[in-house]
């Protein structure tokens, strides 16, 4: 019997995993272990709305802070855990506590991707990844002020799209050629750019990093052609990094994250991981995946829960992101990696429109643009691996989800 549950980190999938442990009616005792000073809260809001002023801190809580104390659930919160040792079934902390656990969850969530150039150290020089981040920058940016932003991810044009709605002069550099190049076609970035161009946002593309210029704190950003820019605050998009050492440490099986089975469970059937930390296998693209998704952290989560309380659920289910930059909501469904053949519905001058991607004729991913139907019924399309002819797609009147 499944005595006490310690769960190693305190993000979105780890509040999931306490909602579904409660929810299946577990008995036993719930430990929550994690670093930050805020219990779970949703990440998605803080390069938006939260960046923007528009919702306080609480209202990023994943569950009230009553609902821990209601649930008798223990929350260690400022606590970072060092090691896990396996063999005694426990965990050790920073403060030298060791717990004890039956099934230990691994929530570890990832940290940001630093650059390493001159400067980064500076005041000023920004990552954004919580809500202490959020709050240095807008206190660092003031009111009014010259924003530079290194990276065209989802993040960094964000971020891009808030501070110039909010009246900063705002400068994305980007090493690639176009922006978000990682994950949608350049017909898709083509139309972000334009639409940030005429929002007033300088996009620098195909321009490296230098140097960040100051004394004690950031003034300016140089590029490695020389050019530089103003710079009142710097904030840095460049990716994120999975937090595996500690599982590495304890001999559990590392591949671009931390393996799992399509049951959570890592190469030690009493300690499971879910969330961006993270690879797990996939059948509908047959392969690993390790995503960077809230809907993956939820998903890892509630299977996680499910199987500790006896269930034998799988999870195997269709990728999805989403970003909102001004008034453009782009909803991904899948990975569009590899593919051979572009579909285009709808008008990109209507701001209305998807992008279909089809490999060896089947529908891999969809990127809809203020589509949220196209969205939502090429998610079905994608996990069947229906092969569909392209021009039924690019026919707008079809729904797609007559399409199979």
């Amino acid at each position: 019997m499944v005595q006490q549950v310690v769960i190693a980190g305190a993000g979105h999938a780890a509040g999931q995993v306490v909602a579904t442990l409660k929810q299946k009616k577990f008995e036993g005792k719930i430990l929550l272990i994690g670093d930050e000073a805020w219990l779970p809260y949703q990440r998605p809001p803080l390069s938006k709305k939260f960046l923007a002023g528009e919702l306080p801190a609480e209202r990023l809580y994943f569950k009230p802070p009553n609902f821990y104390d209601e649930a008798n659930i223990e929350v260690r919160l400022n606590t970072s855990i060092t090691s896990i040792d396996r063999d005694d079934h426990s965990i050790e902390t920073a403060t030298g506590d060791k717990i004890s656990y039956d099934k230990l969850i691994l929530a570890l969530g990832s940290r940001v991707r630093r650059v390493d150039v001159d400067g980064a150290d500076l005041d000023g020089v920004h990552y954004l990844r919580s809500i202490d981040n959020v709050e240095c920058i807008r206190e660092s940016i003031g009111t009014a002020g010259n924003l530079v932003i290194v990276g065209a991810g989802y993040i960094g044009l964000e971020v891009a799209a808030v501070m110039r709605q909010l009246g900063h002069n705002v400068t994305v550099i980007e090493m690639a050629d176009r922006v978000m190049s990682r994950v949608v076609s350049p017909v898709v970035s083509e139309f972000f750019q334009q639409q940030h161009t005429e929002h007033g946002v300088q996009l620098q593309l195909s321009t490296g990093l230098k140097r960040f210029i100051g004394d004690n704190r950031v003034s300016a950003v140089e590029t490695d052609d020389g050019r530089t820019f103003p710079a009142d605050a710097v904030v840095i998009g460049v990716g994120i990094v999975p937090n595996t050492e500690i599982a590495a440490a304890a001999d559990l099986q590392i591949d671009n994250g931390i393996v799992v089975d399509d049951r959570c469970q890592t190469s030690d059937t009493d300690v499971y991981a879910v969330g961006d930390c993270t690879a797990h296998p996939n059948s509908i693209y047959r392969r690993r995946l390790r995503l960077e998704s809230v809907h993956n952290a939820l998903e890892q989560a509630k299977t996680a829960a499910a199987n500790i309380c006896g269930g034998d659920l799988r999870y195997s289910q269709v990728p999805w992101f989403w970003s909102d930059q001004y008034d453009l909501k782009l909803q991904i469904a899948g990975l569009s990696e590899d593919y051979d053949d572009i579909v285009v519905r709808g008008t990109l001058q209507d701001a209305v429109f998807s992008c279909l991607y089809l490999r060896d004729g089947r529908l891999i991913a969809c990127d809809a643009i203020n589509s949220p139907r196209d969205f939502m019924q090429s998610k079905a399309l994608i996990a069947n691996q229906a092969t569909i002819d392209p021009q039924r797609l690019a026919d707008s009147g079809n729904q797609l989800k007559d399409l199979a």
